[in-house]
C-alpha cells in the first residue's frame, strides 16, 4: 500500500511539473508575440511621420500612402492572444504593411528632393532599425513558438496540455509576396 501512493505521489507530482513546464513555454510565447507588438507599435508610431514628410513630395503616390495608412490602423488594433486565428491574422497584417513601406522606400527613390531631405533620412534609418528589432522579435517569437508546439503535441505533453487547455500557436511566417523571386530590373528602372 504504502509503494502505490508513493508511485502515485511520483505520477502526480511529474505530472505537475510537466504542466508546469508547458505554462512556462505558453507563457514565453505570450512574451516573444509581445516583443513583436512592442515593435510593431514602434514601426506603427514611425509610419505617420514619415507619412507627413513623404506627402509633401510624393503627389502621385496617394493610393500607397493611403494604403499605408489603413493598414497601420489594422497593426495597432488589439487582438486575442489566445485565439491562433487572431495572431495569424494580427501577423499577416504587420507584414502587409511592411510590404507596403517596403514600396514606399523604394518609390522614395524616385524622388531626389525627398531623398536628400534630412528629416526624411533621418526617419528611414530609424524605420531600418525598427525594422531590424522585429525581425530580431519574429525570431524570438518562432522559437519560443517551437518549443511550447513540441511540448504540446509530443506525448505526455499532448494529453497535459488538452486537460489544461494549453494550444499550439502559430509561427510567424512570411507572405507570399515575400517569398517570390525578385527581379533586380523591377528596381532599376
Amino acid at each position: 500500500m504504502e509503494g502505490l501512493l508513493l508511485a502515485l505521489g511520483l505520477v502526480v507530482i511529474i505530472v505537475y511539473l510537466w504542466y508546469v513546464s508547458l505554462v512556462k513555454k505558453r507563457n514565453a510565447g505570450r512574451e516573444a508575440l509581445s516583443g513583436i507588438d512592442v515593435q510593431i507599435k514602434k514601426r506603427s508610431n514611425l509610419v505617420p511621420n514619415i507619412l507627413k514628410i513623404a506627402q509633401k513630395f510624393m503627389d502621385h503616390e496617394k493610393a500607397l500612402l493611403t494604403d499605408i495608412t489603413e493598414l497601420r490602423a489594422q497593426a495597432i488594433k488589439s487582438y486575442d492572444a489566445n485565439d491562433a486565428a487572431e495572431i495569424r491574422e494580427h501577423l499577416a497584417v504587420a507584414e502587409q504593411l511592411n510590404t507596403k513601406m517596403g514600396q514606399l522606400m523604394i518609390n522614395v527613390e524616385a524622388y531626389p528632393e525627398l531623398k536628400s531631405d534630412n528629416t526624411m533620412l533621418q526617419a528611414m534609418q530609424t524605420y531600418n532599425e525598427v525594422e531590424a528589432h522585429i525581425s530580431a522579435a519574429r525570431r524570438f517569437y518562432n522559437a519560443a513558438v517551437t518549443e511550447l508546439n513540441n511540448a504540446v503535441e509530443i506525448f505526455p505533453g499532448s494529453i497535459i496540455a488538452s486537460m489544461a487547455s494549453i494550444k499550439i500557436m502559430p509561427f510567424y511566417e512570411a507572405d507570399e509576396a515575400s517569398k517570390g523571386p525578385i527581379d533586380a530590373a523591377d528596381f532599376l528602372k
